[in-house]
């Protein structure tokens, strides 16, 4: 199970220090419907997250993703192909960083949250896990490690679960602040939103090349031992 554990850890953390779906709970929170917002969207991230995770660990253990001396050559192929898409997206989050002076555009469906249904929220949490492709990949590269590890089935099942809790923290994180934090929380959570907007780009770039140098030097470290 700590293996399994191990090799999911870097990619649940990707996901949950993710800042578009932070700031987008944080947005919604901020709505005159922000407690039924925020939970239906914190419930509709943790579901995708959970929906993904476990469709490729099942499918993966299907797949004989595991041996008796590690994981199989197809899951360190596909590691490897992960790990060179992370340092394209790595490129292209540092590429496409808003120049000194600038201020990133704001989507049309942040503009819009003032406006939305719990329905809506909820809908959105799903469309940023599934539709977002550096979350799909992280959410992918996560749970094919767990189908990969040594674990049972029964340390698989542990890891996918504690890789969808750390997963949805950005969501999680900021309706405990707002449940528990009163008066002071609007203020928290705003400081928490500018502060992860100015920041993102960098964030992401050095999470992606993190991801990317750690995915690939597992998988060329497998396929040649």
């Amino acid at each position: 199970m700590g293996d399994a554990i191990g090799q999911m850890l870097t990619s649940a953390v990707g996901i949950a220090i993710s800042p578009v779906p932070l700031i987008a709970v944080i947005l919604m929170l901020a709505t005159p419907k922000g407690r039924a917002n925020g939970l239906a969207f914190t419930a509709g991230w943790i579901v995708a997250v959970a929906a993904v995770v476990t469709v490729v660990v099942l499918a993966g253990s299907g797949a004989d993703a595991s041996g008796d001396d590690g994981p199989a050559t197809w899951t360190l192929w596909l590691k490897l192909a992960l790990g060179v898409l992370f340092l394209l997206f790595a490129a292209k989050q540092w590429t496409d960083r808003p120049r000194a002076g600038h201020d990133a555009a704001t989507p049309g469906w942040m503009k819009a949250i003032d406006t939305f249904s719990p329905g809506k929220a909820a809908g959105l949490a799903v469309v940023l896990v599934v539709a977002n492709p550096k979350n799909l990949v992280l959410a992918v590269g996560g749970a094919v490690s767990i189908a990969g590890s040594t674990a049972g089935a029964g340390g698989k099942a542990v890891a996918a679960v504690l890789m969808v809790l750390i997963a949805s923290l950005c969501a999680l994180v900021p309706l405990g602040v707002y449940l528990a934090g009163g008066a002071r929380a609007t203020e928290v959570l705003g400081g928490w939103k500018e502060w992860m907007a100015r920041h993102n780009s960098a964030i992401m770039t050095t999470l992606l090349v993190v991801l990317g140098v750690k995915y690939i030097g597992d998988a060329l470290s497998g396929l040649t031992s």
